[in-house]
């Protein structure tokens, strides 16, 4: 059950496109946005795709040495035709706000279910995604009934960006960590008004959704969550029972250590990366080689989809906020702590697999767990009716 959050509608501005967002309050208005980017910043990205120079293939023009010349010809054509201003429709389709947390302007959606007493859930973006990814999911989850569900499976969705990413810009100040943004997305439910919410991410939205369950604040629902990133403490005892299924998951693990080199560019040199990929969009582009899991062939999302993730990057120009968390984490202060928030696992087979027994050694309370055959690390892209009945399961009753 939650308090009634009507007042959050109250407003003292309406802000449109990305260049002004008013003046900076510390009070806890919540002021109705609606995204409309001057035609000016679309021309000037077609300006800068007609006179792409791209770099000599490499031998093979394989994914081997990073993103292929050719396969950035390909979506360099496709993103020529790709229609922006659909996706601004899409957005403005739903309910778009700005508010003031920790000094820090807050973008998010919220919509609320027709179905009284639906349950708050936040689902939490990743990098190099945003709250695009979760658009598609929002009339599943808050009208169940229309897809498949039960009126008592129905939420209320909030959809923050985090501080540094699309519209939760610009950044102005340091030490945006995860726990720093599960911290203000707390802060952000509280002020809708609800005593009560679970929380859904992967990666970055997976780390801060177990930040959640380590604060596990009053009303905590719990954070279903895709990864939870547990790994050997060098002690042998704790592989002594590992099979198959776990030397395979560390096999999947060295694999993208040698693959993600953006993790160890963007802890180190952050404004370094951040002034190509604010400057050229086919940078953006290339380094958003994730989305395509580093062309290991198993990835399920699509070039519209990809597209759509690298021109919001793009067009917000927050390149620089978004590879400033790998910094920020790796000078956090803060020792290991075993979480004892209510949490629950979905592992995708082409994605990171969590090793339950290390797992289960961080975190005392995991209540659910589910595999599922088919996705990978942008699960919600590849296969989002398993999320979305995952998500049912697993705060079903809650």
């Amino acid at each position: 059950m939650r308090s009634n959050p009507s007042h959050r509608e109250e407003n003292v501005m309406t802000t449109t496109g990305t260049r002004t967002t008013g003046t900076r309050t510390a009070d806890a208005t919540i002021r109705p946005f609606t995204v409309a980017l001057p035609q000016a910043d679309l021309d000037d990205l077609h300006r800068r795709l007609e006179t792409t120079r791209f770099a000599p293939a490499a031998p093979g023009d394989s994914w081997d040495y990073g993103t292929p010349t050719a396969y950035l010809r390909d979506m360099v054509e496709r993103w020529k035709r790709f229609d922006w201003r659909d996706v601004e429709t899409r957005i403005n389709a739903y309910p778009n706000f700005l508010t003031e947390i920790d000094g820090q302007t807050i973008h998010f959606v919220h919509v609320r279910s027709a179905v009284p007493g639906a349950r708050a859930l936040l689902l939490a973006h990743t990098y190099p995604g945003s709250f695009l990814e979760f658009l598609p999911l929002v009339e599943a989850l808050t009208d169940p009934e229309s897809h498949g569900g039960r009126a008592e499976d129905a939420f209320d969705v909030v959809i923050p960006s985090m501080p540094g990413f699309g519209f939760s810009t610009p950044v102005v100040d340091g030490g945006w960590t995860m726990t720093r943004a599960a911290r203000a997305y707390d802060a952000l439910m509280r002020r809708l008004g609800y005593t009560s919410y679970g929380v859904h991410g992967s990666d970055g939205g997976a780390m801060v959704g177990r930040e959640l369950a380590v604060l596990d604040p009053d009303g905590f629902l719990g954070a279903h969550v895709l990864q939870l990133f547990s790994f050997p403490s060098g002690d042998p005892a704790e592989m002594a029972d590992f099979g198959p299924k776990e030397y395979a998951a560390l096999e999947h693990l060295q694999w993208f250590q040698s693959v993600g080199g953006y993790n160890a560019m963007n802890a180190a040199r952050p404004q370094t990366i951040a002034a190509g990929l604010a400057d050229s969009p086919v940078g953006q582009l290339a380094y958003s080689e994730l989305f395509e899991s580093f062309g290991n062939g198993t990835s399920l999302v699509t070039p519209e989809q990809v597209l759509e993730q690298v021109s919001l990057y793009w067009l917000t120009n927050t390149a620089a906020g978004s590879v400033r968390y790998h910094y920020e984490e790796a000078r956090a202060q803060r020792e290991p702590v075993v979480s004892t928030g209510r949490l629950g696992v979905a592992v995708f087979r082409d994605d990171f697999q969590t090793i339950r027994p290390l797992a289960e050694r961080d975190n005392a309370n995991i209540q659910h767990w589910s595999e599922f055959d088919r996705g990978g690390h942008f699960a919600v892209l590849e296969n989002p009716d398993a999320i979305v009945g995952d998500l049912r399961t697993f705060f079903d009753g809650r």
